[in-house]
């Protein structure tokens, strides 16, 4: 009788740490919800962010290795504020929009939060870029997700204001989109 005991509260731990590592890994990862799904997109999920990390690492130490100068922060493109909300009675969204050849940006503020969405062709490493402007600024990443559909991308960011934080929305959708300009040579700003 105690052995039937023992497993069923085996059993009982196994599924709440599996409700848990769902809840914990993006849903594009685990499409069913069978065990081996669970843990199979859990693993991917993980060498991902593994990857992310070592990345982030290797710049880190290039960085520390051969500083560069900053450039001067005059704007790149046009921003466009943009309210989301038509009602006079409800809160309204503060945004920004910041778009290019190379990828459209568009930074919302929402409470604490920002809402941060890019689209653009895949260009390998920019999400990298990105995840290093936030932190630069001082942004707690809360949550990403990443959508593509054959070479095109959509980064959805969920970031957390930090208390060190200056920038404005536009000043954010500029950072982040400068980020990809710098990628393929752009200059940094319309006088470079």
């Amino acid at each position: 009788m105690s052995h039937i005991a023992v497993e069923r509260n085996r059993r009982r731990q196994m599924n709440e740490h599996l409700k848990v590592l769902r809840s914990l890994t993006p849903s594009f990862y685990i499409k069913r919800g069978d065990q081996a799904t669970i843990i199979g997109g859990a693993i991917e999920f993980i060498k991902e962010l593994q990857q992310v990390l070592h990345s982030l690492e290797a710049k880190k130490k290039r960085k520390s290795l051969s500083p560069s100068p900053t450039p001067s922060p005059r704007p790149l493109l046009q921003l466009t504020p943009s309210p989301t909300s038509s009602s006079p009675d409800t809160v309204k969204e503060l945004g920004a929009c910041c778009n290019s050849p190379v990828a459209d940006v568009e930074a919302k503020l929402s409470g604490s939060n920002v809402l941060l969405r890019t689209l653009s062709k895949r260009i390998p490493g920019q999400v990298v870029k990105i995840i290093t402007v936030l932190e630069r600024q001082a942004f707690e990443i809360l949550h990403l997700n990443i959508s593509s559909m054959e070479d095109t991308v959509l980064y959805s960011f969920v970031i957390k204001i930090g208390l060190e934080c200056q920038l404005s929305v536009e000043e954010l959708a500029f950072e982040v989109q400068r980020s990809f300009c710098e990628e393929i040579g752009y200059p940094r700003s319309l006088g470079e």
